[in-house]
């Protein structure tokens, strides 16, 4: 009887690619650590918790979970793969929708500084609508608008984030 040798074969690196993962988690550690570390701390402070509390915990936390995930994939964890109930994982790109979906964004992104953010957004949420297969003309629109506007609303007033008003705003 012959035995039959049992060779392991190390994994190679196209089994591993979780590991850009953890490198991007650590190199995204280190460059908010670095950053919080240039916070200036000669203003005023509320409370006892500083304004680099915050970014450093963020930051070691990353690279803590970059550690984690290195060690996992070392001893041979893995990744699931997509399990979605509605989703061909064969079917190709939908690039008309990619391409849709960029327009509108790259026309609020040129638009809102010419006719401000409550134009320009109704441009950016119509747009994406109808990228996505809604087809109503009459509703899409007028639902965009009024989300441009309570965007607007809630952002610039209530939020004191200011935005472009546009020429929407000198007439009120």
């Amino acid at each position: 009887m012959t035995t039959v040798e049992k060779t392991e074969e190390k994994p190679s690196w196209k089994d591993r690619s979780e590991l850009g993962v953890c490198a991007l988690l650590a190199l995204l550690g280190v460059l908010v650590l670095s950053d919080a570390i240039r916070i200036p701390t000669d203003f005023a402070q509320r409370g006892p918790v500083g304004p680099k509390a915050v970014p450093v915990v963020v930051g070691v936390l990353l690279l803590v979970t970059a550690a984690l995930l290195v060690r996992d994939v070392l001893r041979g964890g893995r990744g699931e793969a997509e399990a979605g109930e509605d989703v061909d994982l064969t079917a190709p790109s939908d690039w008309r929708t990619v391409l849709l979906l960029s327009a509108a964004f790259l026309a609020n992104a040129a638009l809102i500084g010419v006719v401000g953010f409550p134009i320009s957004g109704a441009v950016l949420f119509w747009g994406a609508a109808y990228a996505l297969g809604s087809r109503n003309f009459v509703r899409d629109p007028l639902i965009a608008a009024a989300m441009s506007i309570v965007t607007f609303v809630l952002f610039d007033s209530l939020l004191g984030v200011p935005l472009p008003g546009g020429p929407l705003m000198e007439v009120f």
